[in-house]
């Protein structure tokens, strides 16, 4: 859970970023978020903007109008319900992340592995599960099934509360006496291996006699 936690509080910032510019991602799903290397380790960036589109007009910054019968965008596993058949705004992306960060608690969604006749049958069944929200969020802090209820209570010209979001999990954070020093599930199994890897080090590992036999006849049948 703590992973889940500091990865929503950036991910949070790093959507907000691309909406002040006027931008919608369309494609929010784990595979699009990386985290840094070196001293940028703890960082998560944004990738893929194939999909990315803009939510209003670039001079008059007026709002895309509300729109139905469009096709699906994006990857179905994450698409907000409302996207499946209405025009996206910022209120699909944030959707998106819920279904990402429950990914990440759950690790698999409802609605993975779904067999239908057609992709639109297919879709429709996603969008069943979809609306099944008490389900969805059962036996995970409450704090996830409002986070989902308030983005699909946004109309769809309206700015996400980014900062009361966060706020949602940062105070769940602070409940359950996390510290926030950055360190991932992904950094325990690091140090961990290190560790390990240190102790099988200081033992000592000598080849076995036959290894040693094995190297000496491959090294002894090489050509000069």
């Amino acid at each position: 859970m703590k992973t889940v936690l500091i990865l929503a509080d950036q991910m949070i910032s790093r959507i907000e970023h691309v909406h002040t510019k006027n931008f919608i991602h369309r494609a929010i799903k784990p595979g699009n978020f990386l985290m840094g290397i070196g001293r940028h380790c703890s960082k998560l960036f944004r990738i893929d903007f194939g999909l990315a589109k803009t939510y209003g007009d670039n001079r008059t910054r007026q709002h895309i109008p509300y729109r139905e019968d469009k096709n699906l965008t994006g990857t179905a596993l994450y698409a907000s319900y409302a996207h499946l058949s209405i025009e996206q705004s910022r209120r699909d992306d944030m959707e998106s992340l819920e279904y990402v960060l429950m990914y990440f608690n759950r690790t698999s969604l409802p609605w993975q592995g779904l067999k239908a006749a057609t992709e639109k049958q297919k879709y429709e069944k996603i969008s069943e599960k979809k609306m099944s929200t008490p389900v969805f969020c059962k036996g995970f802090a409450a704090e996830f099934a409002i986070y989902l209820s308030y983005c699909r209570g946004l109309h769809l010209e309206k700015a996400p509360d980014y900062m009361y979001l966060r706020q949602l999990f940062c105070i769940l954070f602070r409940t359950l006496s996390h510290q926030y020093d950055y360190t991932f599930d992904w950094t325990k199994l690091k140090q961990k291996a290190a560790q390990q890897a240190a102790s099988s080090s200081g033992r000592g590992s000598r080849p076995k006699p036959q290894q040693l036999g094995l190297l000496s006849q491959k090294s002894g049948s090489r050509k000069d």
